[in-house]
């Protein structure tokens, strides 16, 4: 069954039911959990068009999950790690999406994962609040930087939410990103905060181009990976420069990884 962004917003929310798009086990590709094995669970729907989206599949595509249905299976894929021991709880389990947080049962999914003694990340887009996720759940939270085309949606009063244990990634394709990333670690003093991300935008591929996703705006310099990593490095920034793990080890487009 297959549900628009539109159709989901609208529902009334009186069950326990999410729209999963997948649920698949693979290994971390970012953030400073990188490398280790993650169940992801991905949720259907966003509210956001970057221009780099490589998940626009997950905008529409879904099937309805009862909050038990999505634990069971959960369950079921961490079971060949049960016994072994490690720095952290393997797997991790990671929602993500699309925007997980559009979903309202997103929360109460989250907090039952907790429970269950997961070590839970969230992958959200900045753009709604996160006040209300479990506090046990460690957030990674995008600033949408100017080729995004969705700088004008950054929620910045999730600032003030951010604990030691949550991450701030910055997507970056552009100079003009790159510089802004920078003016906003100091007006924020985000380092003094969390673990600070940035990525290089890794360009998508022919069938990862979706009609809706906004276009970079007009003007906007390019940067590569190269130039990216050397600024860094130049800049000083206290800050964990990292490249899509996973679109290494597998195509780029292939789901399920």
């Amino acid at each position: 069954m297959v549900f628009g962004v539109w159709c989901l917003v609208f529902i009334p929310h009186v069950s326990d039911t999410l729209v999963v798009n997948e649920v698949y086990l693979s290994l971390q590709g970012e953030s400073t959990f990188a490398g280790l094995p993650c169940i992801f669970i991905r949720l259907t729907a966003c509210n956001l068009r970057c221009s780099y989206c490589d998940t626009a599949y997950a905008f529409t595509e879904g099937e309805k999950q009862s909050v038990g249905e999505i634990v069971s299976e959960v369950r079921r894929l961490a079971a060949p790690f049960i016994g072994r021991v490690g720095e952290h709880k393997l797997p991790l389990v990671e929602l993500t999406g699309g925007e997980p947080l559009l979903q309202p049962n997103a929360l109460p999914l989250m907090k039952a994962l907790c429970d269950e003694r997961f070590t839970v990340l969230i992958e959200t887009s900045g753009a709604l609040d996160i006040s209300k996720i479990d506090p046990r759940v460690r957030r990674i939270m995008d600033l949408k930087c100017p080729s995004s085309g969705e700088a004008a949606r950054n929620r910045f009063e999730n600032i003030p939410h951010l604990k030691s244990t949550d991450e701030v990634k910055f997507v970056i394709g552009t100079q003009e990103d790159y510089n802004w990333a920078k003016e906003q670690m100091t007006q924020h003093r985000l380092e003094r905060i969390c673990p600070l991300l940035i990525s290089w935008v890794q360009p998508l591929a022919p069938e990862q181009q979706h009609p809706s996703l906004q276009r970079v705006p007009a003007g906007l310099t390019p940067i590569t990976r190269r130039e990216l990593a050397e600024r860094i490095i130049a800049d000083a920034l206290p800050v964990r420069f990292q490249l899509q793990m996973h679109k290494f080890v597998w195509p780029a487009e292939q789901r399920g990884v």
